[in-house]
């Protein structure tokens, strides 16, 4: 008799604990499926956003691409010598930028920093003093295998915040 009443408390007993074990870990896992579905909308949405961002960039314009590969350039080193030739022209003598429009109102030079080749012809690229910024649109267009000629169409500068 007492060995059938200890082995039902022990049933009772391992019954209890494993019920209380299950319940932690569905409720665990409940949690994690919330955060992987939280995760997965995450993605989701910067996967669109990346998408968006990638449209305007000469990388993903195939157009733009077999315009140069029809022409004889490779893209693989075309498009960081673009980028080159506008940044070899931060390393100038006086106070005028061959291309940014305004002078510089600190004790720095303008420069330009960032570069982003649009397609065959366009370019964006922003400027600063280290106070002062601002960006411009350009146009460009290969004279030679090594010579580029850049115009500038709009700018703008920001006004500064004190």
């Amino acid at each position: 008799m007492y060995l059938f009443i200890f082995s039902v408390l022990l049933i009772i007993f391992q019954y209890v604990n494993s019920k209380n074990i299950l319940d932690v870990y569905e409720k665990d896992i409940n949690i994690l499926k919330e955060k992987v579905d939280k995760y997965e909308a995450e993605i989701s949405s910067l996967t669109e956003k990346n998408s968006e961002l990638m449209h305007f960039n000469i990388d993903n314009d195939d157009d733009a691409l077999t315009y140069f590969e029809d022409r004889g350039y490779d893209t693989e080193t075309l498009i960081p010598f673009i980028k080159d030739e506008l940044y070899k022209l931060n390393v100038y003598e006086g106070d005028d930028h061959p291309i940014v429009p305004y002078a510089s109102m600190t004790d720095s030079k303008m420069s330009i920093n960032t570069v982003k080749v649009l397609n065959h012809k366009w370019i964006l690229a922003d400027f600063t003093d280290g106070k002062h910024w601002g960006q411009m649109f350009l146009t460009y267009e290969i004279i030679d295998q090594e010579e580029l000629k850049f115009k500038l169409v709009e700018y703008f500068l920001y006004r500064p915040s004190y």
